[in-house]
């Protein structure tokens, strides 16, 4: 692709403040994108703002949203947040995840309804938004890592929790 291929084309990326959200931010900003960047709580709103400055500072328009996801209402307002702001959305992108490295059997109820919310709940209920939200011909991407084609013990809730992703 040609920088601004993704011209006036508007990009939700949920994690989008740091790490490979951050990363993917930055791309679609090099191509011209409109950018709702997300994050989730206020040890994460610094890395917000410099990838909001970081991406602003390419050409791209962008805002920041903050939301914990588990609260599917929150994800529903973030794609009527970005329709407010940049009249529709064009690309849907989710890298909320966590990984938690825990033997099966020390694994704790509240530990599972955590990482259930985390890489089910979220997921799930954010391509069901995006499906409602998107424009003609958007895309959805939702990023997992390659655990869940490595099978491991120490991994059961991670893999085990993204099914809503693989189908």
């Amino acid at each position: 692709m040609s920088k601004h291929d993704l011209k006036n084309k508007t990009v939700v990326i949920t994690g989008g403040a740091k790490n490979l959200g951050g990363l993917i931010s930055r791309k679609f900003a090099e191509q011209g994108a409109n950018l709702v960047i997300h994050f989730n709580s206020d040890s994460a709103q610094a890395d917000a703002e410099t990838t909001l400055k970081a991406v602003q500072a390419l050409g791209a328009k962008a805002i920041i949203f903050q939301a914990d996801l588990s609260d599917i209402r929150k994800i529903e307002e973030l794609f009527v947040k970005a329709k407010e702001t940049f009249g529709g959305v064009d690309i849907a992108i989710n890298t909320v995840g966590r990984v938690l490295k825990k033997p099966f059997l020390d694994t704790t109820e509240t530990e599972f309804d955590s990482m259930s919310d985390i890489n089910s709940k979220i997921a799930y209920f954010f391509i069901q938004s995006a499906g409602k939200h998107l424009n003609n011909n958007g895309k959805i991407c939702t990023i997992v890592t390659s655990l869940l084609a490595a099978y491991t013990g120490l991994y059961s809730t991670y893999g085990g929790l993204k099914a809503p992703v693989e189908h």
